[in-house]
Parts: structure tokens; sequence; C-alpha cells
């Protein structure tokens, strides 16, 4: 998210997002986070180029934390909810067209690690609209762009839990909803 609040720029561009370069100490806490998770929640519009980059980081020849984290995305389940029925094809991947709220609440019921979402912008926002995040991991980054796109559609109350900054000015905070 930008400084100014915008989880991408007018048209969707994310660009802005690489300005401050890599750093090794946040790519790690990503990664951890994908860790500890064994489902993964996306969007349609999201999912396919998304799963597709990190199958190709997770074949890498080359050991990385991006071959990491790309394998961590491939091993888990994936499910990618469209109301257009669209198929995607992805290793552990599966399209949900059912109630978002509903299919949710059944993932959250079900054993297992925590599970984590990777958008897109709207859907995200749905999930935020229906509160069905228990946890918000917002990395801040050291851009103001002007205009852009946000997540955030109504007042959301939330505890910043914990804060964690990286030698590439990003910022790491983790909010609990009130």
């Amino acid at each position: 998210m930008t400084i100014d609040g915008f989880a991408a720029g007018p048209n969707g561009e994310n660009d802005w997002a690489f300005v401050s370069g890599p750093d090794e100490a946040g790519f790690q806490k990503i990664i951890d986070l994908a860790a500890s998770s064994d489902t993964l929640l996306a969007g349609r519009k999201l999912a396919q180029g998304f799963m597709d980059h990190w199958q190709k980081a997770a074949e890498s020849p080359q050991d990385s934390p991006q071959k990491i984290f790309g394998q961590l995305v491939v091993n888990m389940r994936k499910i990618v909810f469209t109301r257009s029925g669209a198929a995607i094809s992805a290793t552990n991947a599966e399209v949900e067209n059912r109630d978002l709220a509903t299919v949710v609440q059944e993932l959250k019921s079900q054993p297992g690690r925590d599970i984590i979402v990777y958008g897109g912008i709207e859907f995200a926002r749905s999930l935020i609209s229906l509160n069905l995040i228990d946890e918000y991991y917002i990395i801040v980054n050291p851009v103001a762009i002007g205009q852009g796109l946000g997540i955030f559609q109504e007042q959301k109350v939330m505890k910043l839990e914990s804060s964690m900054s990286f030698k590439n000015s990003k910022v790491l905070n983790k909010y609990l909803p009130v």
C-alpha cells in the first residue's frame, strides 16, 4: 500500500511497489507468513498471472528466496473466486463461485493452518466489507501516488498489533479488527 492509502494506481498499476528496491528481511517475513498458511485465496483477475509467476519461480534452477516462496505458493491449496466460473490452470488450484462469506466461513471452520489472501483489489474489498479478515498485514511503501485504487470502502477501526520496518523504508504493519 502507498503512504497515501492506495493498493494500486488508477488503472491497477503496481510499478510503484518496487521503487524502494528489495529487502531480504522483508521478503523473509513474506515467506514466513506463507509458510504459516496452507490455503491461499485469490480473485480471478489476479490469480492466473500470480500463480504462473510463482510456478516459474518455484521451478528456477537457482536457489533463492523467490524460489522458496514460489514453492510454498505452488504446494498450498489455492482457491480462486470467480463469478464467471472461468477455469484456472495451476497446481493445487480450485475454482469457487459460491457465496463468498459462506465459503470463507466453511474454510475457517476446517482444521489446518492459516488462510492467506493475495487479492486483487475487488476481491480484497469484498472480503473486507464482509468482515472476513481476521488479521491485516499491510506493507506500507515509501511512495505516494496521488490517486489510485484502495481496498477500504468504508470505515474500519483496527488495533495495531505490531510494526516492523525494513532497510528499504517499507513498513509491515499488523492490524486486528476491533
